[in-house]
């Protein structure tokens, strides 16, 4: 009866739609969401050239945009012949993940695919995937090739936005900029609230998600299950244009002299171009990037208790202090904070040594703390000279140094500076997951490409950078002028469906750095972030300067969550998010703007009533904070105040 119901509708669509579109169409068919709301139709104009169109209850939200491949040996988008489009089926899963904002996860959509024919005869599937929370399309050529390597010069999918449409967009920094030609790296401050059609800054694109927002309805682009054969690819943009292109990546971007461009034998699947469509909360709430992300190997090693906190002298203390008693007071720290991990950044190799970082892991297993070590990608793509590198780099390397870190007892790696986004470069992260799993090894990486879905593929995977974090703002006041806002992008962009390590929360002061932030508001990232290893930049000194709750709160805040609630909010302004977990809900709010806010709460907000605990700012400056008790009852709102630059933090009993 659904799927009848869904033809019906679709069919209804597709009598409304304009005489512009009819006019232009040779063929179209259309595939509506389970829920009926969200319907695409697909279309081959008269050219032979493939497009689709989105709509919300009948009202359009994506203009015609660009489907389609160019290989070099033939071309795939233009001068198709449509072959067939097979029935709509039910595509149905459920799975549990641990590093993301929701434990358990069930995803429903329509499926339907279009097989077009190139003027080669060789045929070409464009597979579309719509749920209620968004649209996805792929394309897989189908017929085997044998050794022979096909290789793409150009994708030429696009996403067409209305007229009037605004973006918040991260320009995609220039490749070998920055320290030691390190770049890109996904490191850069969002452009917000622009009118679409202003080129990125540094003329290099746009990374995924991007976000725009038209009338009422919000679109959050980006892709999933980007396999070892393609690559990381980006947005472009021109001016005054409402169409955006999917972009490769520059051609200095690839592992040595490996592969830049897509290039594979067949068959040949290609990754999903994804947009979550609906309300910020839709955006907020959704899991859409791992949904769409392929399922781990049947032989995936999954550690049941890998998600967890870690110590990190390294922010505030920098390289001098990745030193052996250093370390072991991070141990220490951990331990006092009931957290799980101690990270030993770059240098250990010089500075402590093999035979002492052997004793630290040791010792840190007495206490019921594992030990994380830091690794440079090395390579070409960097001068970065922080050691240890060069051990990465090929299959035989990096298996005798895991033999090395299994016996010492080390829990997993930090790997650092990798090169961008080009094909060899993509195959470069798979190959590192791939030989790490079977030693149990927990694994994040940084000056990172988007995870785009791997902490499914690998759960081994804990988190990724991809974010100009917290580090950041220890190095030039105009990062901690920018901090706020920034924090306030990044549920609704970077963080809403992949773990992030922004590394949060100092709550006492930072060297030469004059904060522009709370020492609440900081707190509140530890909620308001997720991250399946969550690498805190505060420091035992000031961890101590904190009132014991405030302790308390760090020591319990989940390392899991079960569920997540958006509340409120607004991109680059404010964001209030509720998550479930450990059997609680805990509530965290920031305000970016200068000025004071009240934020509402109400058990249409949340799925309780009953007791909460909050902390806020106090009256005073840096490590002023002020506990207060209030029930939340179905018949009368919480009125919370939040102050300019601000934030809060409830636990619910």
């Amino acid at each position: 009866m659904n799927h009848l119901r869904s033809i019906i509708t679709s069919s209804v669509w597709l009598a409304a739609l304009t005489c512009t579109t009819a006019a232009y169409a040779l063929h179209q068919t259309s595939i509506a969401s389970p829920d009926n709301h969200l319907a695409v139709t697909v279309i081959l104009d008269a050219d032979g050239s493939p497009h689709y169109e989105i709509s919300v209850d009948g009202k359009q939200v994506l203009q015609p945009s660009k489907l389609g491949l160019v290989r070099e040996d033939a071309d795939f988008s233009h001068h198709l012949r449509w072959v067939n489009d097979q029935p709509i089926e039910t595509v149905v899963d459920d799975y549990s993940l641990l590093t993301i904002k929701r434990r358990v996860n069930h995803y429903v959509a329509n499926r339907k695919v279009i097989e077009l024919r190139g003027n080669n005869g060789e045929p070409m599937q464009i597979i579309f995937q719509v749920s209620n929370d968004g649209v996805a399309y792929r394309y897989f050529f189908p017929i085997k090739s044998g050794t022979k390597i096909r290789k793409l010069k150009e994708e030429v999918s696009s996403f067409n936005f209305m007229p009037g449409t605004h973006a918040w967009l991260q320009p995609t920094a220039v490749a070998k900029s920055g320290w030691n030609g390190t770049n890109p790296s996904y490191e850069e401050y969002y452009e917000k609230d622009m009118e679409i059609g202003a080129p990125s800054p540094t003329g290099a694109g746009w990374v995924y998600p991007a976000l725009f927002h038209s009338d009422n309805t919000w679109l959050l682009v980006s892709e999933s299950s980007l396999p070892r054969n393609y690559c990381g690819t980006r947005l472009r943009s021109q001016w005054h244009n409402t169409e955006y292109t999917v972009l490769f990546p520059d051609q200095q971007e690839g592992f040595g002299a490996g592969a830049v461009n897509p290039e594979s034998t067949l068959p040949w699947l290609t990754p999903w171009r994804f947009i979550v469509i609906g309300s910020l909360k839709t955006i907020v709430e959704s899991t859409l990037g791992t949904d769409l992300a392929d399922k781990p190997a049947t032989n995936a090693v999954t550690a049941a208790d890998a998600p967890g906190k870690a110590s990190w002298s390294w922010p505030l203390l920098g390289d001098d202090k990745t030193v052996f008693e250093v370390q072991k007071q991070f141990i220490d720290y951990a331990v006092s904070m009931h957290w799980h991990y101690t990270l030993i950044d770059a240098l250990w190799d010089k500075q402590i040594g093999e035979d002492n970082l052997k004793e630290l892991v040791d010792y840190g297993k007495q206490k019921g703390i594992k030990i994380l070590v830091w690794y440079n990608s090395a390579g070409n793509w960097n001068t970065a000279p922080l050691t240890p590198r060069n051990r990465m780099l090929t299959h035989e390397s990096r298996i005798a140094e895991f033999d090395k870190l299994k016996k010492m007892g080390v829990a997993g790696l930090k790997i650092d500076f990798f090169g961008g986004d080009g094909q060899s470069m993509i195959a470069y992260y798979h190959d590192i997951l791939t030989d790490a799993a079977p030693y149990g090894f927990v694994m994040n990486f940084h000056g990172a490409t988007l995870p785009r879905g791997w902490e499914r593929t690998y759960p081994n995977l804990m988190t990724m950078e991809a974010i100009r974090g917290l580090e950041f703002i220890t190095f030039d006041q105009k990062n901690a002028e920018e901090e706020p806002a920034h924090a306030a992008m990044l549920p609704f962009t970077r963080n809403a469906f992949d773990p992030m390590d922004f590394t949060p929360v100092v709550l006492d002061h930072i060297k030469n750095i004059e904060r522009r932030t709370s020492s609440v508001f900081e707190l509140a990232l530890s909620v308001l972030f997720t991250s399946g290893i969550t690498h805190y930049a505060e420091i035992p000194d000031g961890m101590a300067k904190a009132p014991d709750y405030v302790q308390e709160f760090l020591r319990h805040v989940p390392s899991i969550w079960d569920d997540v609630r958006f509340i409120d909010g607004f991109p680059g302004k404010y964001a209030v998010i509720a998550r479930q977990g450990n059997g609680h809900w805990y509530v965290a709010g920031v305000n970016a703007e200068k000025t004071d806010k009240v934020v509402k709460l109400s058990t249409a907000d949340l799925p309780i009533a009953g007791h909460g605990t909050l902390i806020t700012d106090g009256d005073g400056g840096n490590l002023s904070f002020r506990k207060l008790q209030f029930d939340l009852s179905p018949d009368k709102a919480v009125e919370i105040p939040v102050k300019g630059r601000g934030g809060f933090v409830i636990v619910f009993e």
